[in-house]
């Protein structure tokens, strides 16, 4: 499928790499907002990492054929293992929340159903042309035989991010968000070696 203005092509899937890098861009400026630093996210070490590489790697790519669709629904079982893995982190749990509902309505509708008024609504007109003529892997034009299509792509952004998003999407990527802005502010034990060192001794008789 060609979506020429979300960024659906064979190849190389840049909806995903969008979300991913507003996402990202969103929890640093907030992290600085509330006075983290960048350097803190060293301290980040979630666990089995490369789980959630392969996952968004398998939802970058976009081969043709039917292929898309498995490697979709297999990326989702990757990215629930990792978020079940680190869900005690502060935001995985919305991450998680986000995968669910994104891969329950893509495995009820054989796809992401997209609305056709969130995407004139967001300015991408030139994509419902393509949708209707080839019904895509990934996302299709919802239609009326569609189910739960409150959580297919039916959010608007408009320009300059010009997106259709999902309910799962705010909870994925809002929550990646939150997990970079707390390990902004999160401060690692070394750094509190010199505060507790200054802290006064009491004497005891």
């Amino acid at each position: 499928m060609l979506r020429d203005a979300s960024g659906v092509r064979e190849g190389v899937d840049t909806y995903t790499m969008k979300l991913v890098a507003i996402g990202l861009v969103l929890g640093i400026a907030v992290g600085y907002l509330h006075g983290g630093r960048l350097l803190q996210l060293s301290e980040l070490k979630p666990r089995y990492a490369p789980l959630a590489l392969a996952g968004l790697l398998l939802q970058l790519v976009n081969p043709p054929g039917s292929w898309p669709l498995v490697l979709l629904i297999l990326s989702f079982v990757l990215l629930t293992a990792f978020t079940l893995a680190n869900i005690r982190i502060v935001g995985f749990a919305a991450i998680l929340v986000g995968v669910v509902l994104n891969f329950t309505v893509i495995a009820i509708n054989g796809g992401m159903p997209v609305a056709r008024e969130a995407i004139i609504a967001s300015g991408q007109e030139g994509t419902l042309a393509p949708l209707l003529e080839q019904h895509g892997v990934k996302h299709h034009l919802a239609g009326s035989e569609d189910r739960m299509l409150f959580l297919g792509d039916v959010i608007a952004v408009p320009a300059p991010v010009s997106q259709v998003i999902s309910v799962g999407d705010l909870f994925t990527y809002g929550g990646m968000a939150v997990v970079i802005a707390g390990s902004m502010r999160r401060r690692s034990s070394s750094s509190l070696l010199p505060t507790l060192a200054e802290a006064p001794r009491v004497k005891v008789s």
